[in-house]
């Protein structure tokens, strides 16, 4: 039960091992000392002012990013609200105080206590208190975002212990959580009273302690925020050169190609490519020809996370595994790759591929063999053996992958009659849902399922507009569809919400796939509960092969470098972040130059 009347004063029944701490790392101690100066990627001299537009495709009807209703501009969880500690972009998975000045913890992080900033303000002048941030935490976790609620579950207690403390106690040993309960967004309580927080839309702006507030918008077309000149926290070691930008403006267009054009003409001043032939052949337009604007690669370091379509296991054919290795088999990404990007991109290998915590080719080994060994009765082929995704000759035809991909089809239990794959239930045939402005994802799609007719499969597109996507999506109402999600250099307890068995069916998490395997559960339990660094990735590269030998999905590109044009005068600073391109990038550390 969760304990503690706003005003009730306790005292700590453990004792702490080291005392208050400026920051705390996953493992380790963090890399910054307590008198640094600035992230370490953040340029502590630049300049304020200036403006920065960017583009997204779809539309929004809300401006509240912690509750699951409704559409909202995906920076605003970023951009307009603040924790209790903010991250550092460079390492791992380390925090350092924001609202919070400092955090204390024992050695087993059973329980973690955090003193706010008597200074920490929001954006209407009030303090930010230990009752606001007891409110925050207890209705995120029990009416916000589903994101929200695995944390809240994990608190055995939550109790003010001073006039600017506040302790939380964990219902069972795990590492992370000291650092998870210390990243909840901080709202202001008297906002919300009276008032129903689940349905909140464009009619309430929230109050936050952020650097940026909201100061414009127009339902569905742009969302302005303005950098707040009183902002309490701009003094920080951990925001000295952030947040230099006076203006940041959310342009939102029906589909991707207005978007691009709309940046041709100026109208954004920057734009992120995903899309490497394009970046090469179609950025040659008069604003970068004369230099007013340029391109900027941006290298990283981080996993490549997992993007391509998605296959939802809770419904057939693709319940059954040997369904969608035949999907992998008939989905050409040679040819594909060839015919939307020139050949210039290279695929995602595994989850994790591009760092240190993805799967090893070839047959699992030492302590990884150890992790999976238990369930290797029960593991997809592949997992132990070592599993690599099928490549075509790069024909269209793709004749030998075809033939495979009918074995395992017949295997499942599928005959083809006439020309038709049949099974139990009558021909095979299912739906690639899309949302509208996915112009690149249609256009693979649509080989794909030209590719499919070869194999007798009838596959259909369904591009709808963002509201219904959005919907469909969280309620798992989809056969196949398009999925992108990032992965960190420190995988944790977020791991249940993308692969967990508890979220199989628990509308609004991330588990689109329906991942529902005892051993990667049991992999995630391993890594939360590894107190040396060896283990944890052990735990993690025996995890990637359980979810890559599961055949989920159909991997399309990895990105190890981000490709941002942008107007001249935008600038970044020199040293990058191990994460590159990513959050806390840009528009964070970026600032505005004449000349």
């Amino acid at each position: 039960m969760r304990a503690g009347a706003v005003g009730a004063l306790v005292f700590m029944a453990n004792v702490a091992i080291s005392g208050p701490k400026h920051g705390i790392a996953m493992y380790g101690d963090p890399a910054l000392p307590p008198d640094f100066e600035s992230l370490p990627y953040a340029n502590a001299e630049a300049p304020t002012g200036g403006r920065i537009v960017t583009g997204e495709t779809g539309s929004f009807d809300s401006l509240n990013p912690h509750i699951l209703k409704g559409r909202v501009p995906w920076q605003l969880r970023f951009l307009a609200n603040e924790s209790l500690m903010g991250r550092s972009w460079d390492e791992p998975f380390t925090l350092y105080g924001l609202l919070a000045e400092s955090i204390e913890t024992d050695e087993d992080r059973t329980w973690a206590e955090f003193t706010l900033r008597e200074e920490a303000r929001f954006s209407d002048g009030s303090p930010v208190t230990i009752e606001d941030v007891m409110w925050s935490y207890e209705t995120l976790g029990t009416i916000g975002h589903p994101r929200y609620h695995g944390m809240w579950g994990n608190i055995a207690s939550m109790e003010q212990t001073g006039a600017r403390k506040i302790k939380f106690t964990f219902a069972e040993p795990n590492r992370e959580f000291a650092l998870i309960v210390g990243m909840r967004p901080i709202l202001k309580k008297a906002q919300w009273e009276g008032v129903d927080f689940t349905e909140s839309g464009l009619d309430r702006i929230p109050i936050t302690s952020s650097p940026y507030i909201v100061s414009d918008f127009e339902a569905g077309r742009y969302v302005t925020l303005t950098r707040n000149p009183d902002y309490w926290g701009r003094d920080l070691p951990f925001r000295k050169g952030t947040n230099n930008l006076d203006e940041i403006r959310l342009e939102f267009f029906g589909e991707a190609t207005a978007q691009f054009e709309a940046f041709k003409a100026g109208i954004l001043n920057t734009n992120r490519e995903f899309n490497a032939e394009k970046w090469e052949t179609q950025y040659n337009f008069p604003l970068l020809e004369n230099g007013d604007f340029v391109k900027s690669l941006i290298p990283n370091n981080r996993p490549s996370g997992m993007t391509g379509f998605v296959m939802n296991t809770r419904k057939a054919p693709f319940d059954d595994w040997r369904v969608r290795d035949a999907m992998l088999h008939v989905f050409n990404f040679e040819f594909i790759n060839d015919t939307v990007t020139g050949g210039r991109q290279n695929r995602i290998g595994s989850y994790f591929s591009n760092s240190v915590l993805g799967m090893q080719d070839g047959p699992a080994t030492g302590r990884v063999a150890e992790l999976l060994e238990p369930f290797k009765d029960g593991l997809l082929p592949g997992a132990m053996e070592g599993y690599a995704l099928p490549a075509s000759d790069g024909s269209e035809r793709n004749r030998a992958n075809l033939r495979a991909a009918i074995a395992q089809m017949e295997a499942a239990g599928y005959t083809i009659n006439d020309g038709v794959m049949t099974g139990p239930d009558g021909p095979v045939t299912f739906e690639i849902l899309l949302r509208q402005g996915s112009a690149e994802e249609r256009a693979m799609a649509n080989i794909f399922v030209a590719a499919l007719k070869r194999l007798g499969v009838e596959a259909t597109l369904e591009v709808i507009e963002s509201a219904q996507y959005k919907e469909r999506t969280t309620k798992f109402d989809f056969d196949m569809t398009w999925q992108r999600f990032g992965l960190s250099l420190s995988p944790g307890n977020e791991q249940y919400r993308y692969f967990g068995a508890e979220n199989v069916d628990v509308e609004g998490q991330r588990n689109w796939a329906g991942v529902n395997d005892p051993a990667v559960d049991a992999m995630i339990g391993t890594m939360l509960g590894s107190t040396s660094r060896e283990d944890f990735v052990a735990a993690v590269r025996a995890m990637d092969r359980a979810l890559m030998a599961g055949r989920y999905f159909l991997p399309t590109y990895v990105f190890t470098e981000g490709r941002i044009a942008h107007d001249k005068r935008l600038k970044f600073p020199e040293t990058l972040p191990v994460y590159g391109d990513w959050i806390g990038f840009q528009p964070d550390v970026w600032w505005w130059e004449e000349g």
